[in-house]
C-alpha cells in the first residue's frame, strides 16, 4: 500500500483510491452522492481531507453489511461537517441498522425456504408466492392477479 506522507493533508484521488482500496469511480460516485467532498485546485483537480479515508472505508464497510447508500448518507450527516465517524459512531449506527438487517435476514431465510414453490408456480403472482405476494399482502386488498391490476392502472391513465 503505497505511504502518504504524514505532512501532506490532502490526497488526490488517485492516492485515495490507492489508500482506500475502492476504485477512483467508485469515490466518484460517492461524492456525487454526498458520501464524500473535495475541493477543486486552480487547475480543477479533486483534493480529499485525509479523513476521507476514514469516510470511504465507513461507506465500504456499512455496504458490505447490505446498509443502502441512502441510509449511509444519512449517517453520515448526522455528524459534524467533515468529521470523520469514531468507533462509538459506528457502535451506535449498527445498533441502529440492526433490527433492518435483522428484518431482511428474515425475508431472505423465507425466501430461501420458499424458492422452490415460486419456481413451481411459474406466474409469480399466485396468493401463495413468496417474490411477488409475500403474506398474500395483495390477497387482502384485491383479487385476482396483481399484474392484472396494474395493467388496468396502465390503461387507465
Amino acid at each position: 500500500m503505497p505511504q502518504i506522507h504524514e505532512k501532506i493533508h490532502e490526497l488526490t484521488v488517485g492516492q485515495l483510491a490507492a489508500r482506500s482500496g475502492a476504485a477512483v469511480s467508485a469515490l466518484h460516485f460517492y461524492e456525487s452522492k454526498g458520501l464524500i467532498s473535495s475541493r477543486r485546485t486552480a487547475g480543477n483537480q479533486r483534493r480529499y481531507s485525509r479523513d476521507a479515508l476514514r469516510r470511504v472505508a465507513f461507506v465500504r464497510a456499512a455496504q458490505r453489511v447490505g446498509i443502502p447508500l441512502a441510509t449511509i448518507r444519512e449517517a453520515l450527516a448526522q455528524l459534524p461537517e467533515e468529521r470523520t465517524p469514531t468507533h462509538e459512531d459506528w457502535a451506535r449506527l449498527s445498533e441502529a441498522w440492526r433490527s433492518e438487517l435483522d428484518e431482511r435476514i428474515k425475508q431472505l431465510n423465507r425466501l430461501r425456504d420458499h424458492l422452490t414453490d415460486c419456481i413451481g408456480c411459474g406466474c409469480l403472482s399466485l396468493d401463495t408466492c413468496v417474490l411477488s405476494n409475500p403474506d398474500d399482502v395483495f390477497g387482502e386488498r384485491l383479487t385476482g392477479s396483481r399484474l392484472l391490476v396494474e395493467q388496468r392502472r396502465d390503461r387507465q391513465a
